[in-house]
């Protein structure tokens, strides 16, 4: 069977099923790199000078942030031999614009990068729902399977809310300082992702499938 790059279609006999724990790990791993970089800038160039050619703590965190993003879809490559999508988008969004926040010495760059990703998400589930297609598949079919109707309703919140994410960004890099806005990303956003995925509970365990029992081995008497 052809080796593909990408993470497969959930529905797809070849795709992998991820441990939820080391899905989560891969995906906050490098945001808390930031956040402690970012809180720690003038420890980490006590003791590494190097660091400080770089610039300011959160140019600091910009470039770990960078590194870390890497070693975790190098990480996803090598544990499962392909790349999850979600992720994959995240991180070229992240490089492109950590690398003009270094280059341009402008922290403006990686505050919008979350504008940026949560829109893009926002735009794209709206959008293959609005083509009759759900993509939330890549992200939640560890976790639960639902009937079309639920996905549709599912894949609908999810996009309003990412676009709500990417307001909400927007309202916190330009109201307040730049440490503010670090540690919202990390002790704000999460915490109001988490609370937004508890309440769709209710229409997940509406509209889930059961999976059917395993059958029973009949001996011959």
């Amino acid at each position: 069977m052809e080796q593909s790059v990408f993470e497969r279609d959930p529905s797809d006999p070849a795709h992998k099923e991820v441990n939820p724990l080391l899905k989560l790990a891969l995906e906050l791993g490098p945001l808390m790199v930031f956040f402690f970089a970012n809180a720690r800038g003038e420890w980490l160039i006590e003791r590494f000078p190097f660091l400080a050619g770089i610039g300011g703590p959160i140019f600091i965190a910009t470039a770990l942030f960078m590194v870390a993003t890497a070693v975790a879809l190098g990480a996803s490559w090598i544990l499962l031999r392909s790349l999850p999508i979600m992720p994959l988008v995240s991180g070229i969004v992240v490089f492109v614009f950590g690398a003009l926040t270094l280059w341009l010495h402008n922290e403006t760059f990686i505050k919008i990068k979350p504008t940026i990703i949560n829109t893009l998400f926002g735009v794209i589930l709206l959008g293959g729902l609005y083509f009759g297609k759900s993509l939330l598949g890549y992200v939640f079919d560890s976790a639960f399977k639902l009937n079309a109707e639920g996905w549709r309703k599912l894949t609908l919140r999810w996009g309003v809310f990412f676009l709500f994410l990417a307001v909400l960004n927007e309202v916190v890099w330009r109201s307040f300082s730049t440490d503010f806005w670090v540690a919202f990303k990390v002790w704000g956003t999460m915490p109001i992702t988490l609370l937004f995925t508890f309440a769709q509970m209710p229409l997940v365990m509406k509209h889930s499938i059961e999976q059917p029992a395993p059958e029973k081995a009949v001996n011959d008497k």
